[in-house]
């Protein structure tokens, strides 16, 4: 296994437009703003993990090429960290205002996580992109365009990303683990994209996170370091519940939160991932959304996890009896 220390998303990121996974009609119009020399301000939404940031960078690599490595070429930012109005006013404006270096058309700025940035920062951005487009393009990054403030979006071109798919997300995980010769088993695979929700980033960490521990990966391991639960043991307690045995369900949630050491929210999350897959009538399932919804609440508030836990399984239970 590579003994490289740098995280493996940053280490296998796609170095070029074409190998973005799954948006085929984005990159095919950003290379053609590319071959143009006519890049506007733009701004990448959607789902975590899904390609964004990669999509902006493989941008970069193309349109530099070897000058990539030029001081003030481009900037790179995480808007999560530095999102107060003094950056913008200061730091941003002035890599902005700065004329691009010979031979390259205009620079370009990368916001990442701007939905994160503050409102009068983000009245600031908006003068700022105005008054530098010539020499200086943004890139805003987002997971949820409607963050950013309409003046800001009619500034700019949007791109929205969809998620990945499973067969996907699949195919880079086998890629990876094969370059890092770390063993994975099929259901191992399935695992990772279970927990990812479409989030390859995220699938990449839990890889990485599973390698540390063992050079071969089953669907156990996965569960574990994600913190999660193999579905099989939430459906028995759910089961249980829902066949009027209250002791029983409750030790089965006991020996799971033993055994995995889960906090209660994450408790109410694997339950309500795994309702929708069991054999009951839809009016149960909606029933049983209102009460996780409702003790997740609970359990936001303060509440303690034993008691809140113990009475949502009680909650289950008489439902057999309220139908």
């Amino acid at each position: 296994m590579s003994t490289e220390s740098r995280p493996w998303v940053e280490k296998y990121r796609p170095r070029r437009l074409d190998d973005v996974v799954n948006q085929k009609g984005i990159t095919k119009r950003l290379k053609q703003f590319l071959k143009d020399h006519s890049l506007p301000h733009l701004i990448f939404a959607g789902p975590a993990g899904t390609g964004k940031t990669t999509s902006a960078l493989a941008m970069v690599r193309e349109l530099y090429g070897s000058k990539m490595s030029v001081n003030n070429t481009y900037l790179e930012l995480n808007a999560s960290d530095a999102r107060g109005i003094d950056v913008i006013r200061t730091y941003i404006k002035d890599f902005a205002k700065a004329r691009p270096p010979t031979d390259i058309p205009f620079k370009i700025l990368v916001l990442d996580e701007a939905d994160n940035m503050t409102s009068p920062a983000q009245q600031a951005l908006r003068r700022t992109m105005e008054k530098y487009t010539k020499n200086c393009r943004m890139i805003l990054i987002c997971n949820y365009s409607n963050k950013i403030i309409p003046p800001i979006q009619s500034r700019c071109v949007v791109f929205r990303f969809s998620s990945l798919g499973n067969d996907d997300i699949k195919k880079r995980l086998k890629f990876i683990s094969n370059k890092e010769n770390v063993k994975i088993s099929a259901d191992g695979i399935n695992a990772l994209v279970d927990v990812s929700m479409g989030d390859l980033r995220r699938a990449i960490n839990y890889l990485q996170s599973c390698a540390t521990i063992s050079e071969s990966i089953d669907q156990e391991i996965v569960f574990r370091v994600a913190g999660e639960v193999p579905p099989d043991k939430i459906k028995e307690i759910l089961n249980t519940a829902l066949e009027g045995k209250l002791s029983l369900s409750i030790k089965l949630l006991e020996d799971l939160i033993k055994e995995y050491g889960l906090s209660g929210r994450n408790i109410v999350k694997n339950i309500h991932r795994e309702m929708y897959n069991l054999n009951i009538v839809e009016d149960l399932k909606i029933e049983l959304s209102k009460l996780l919804a409702e003790f997740e609440y609970r359990l936001s508030q303060g509440g303690t996890e034993e008691i809140q836990l113990q009475a949502l399984l009680a909650k289950i239970v008489l439902l057999q009896y309220t139908k």
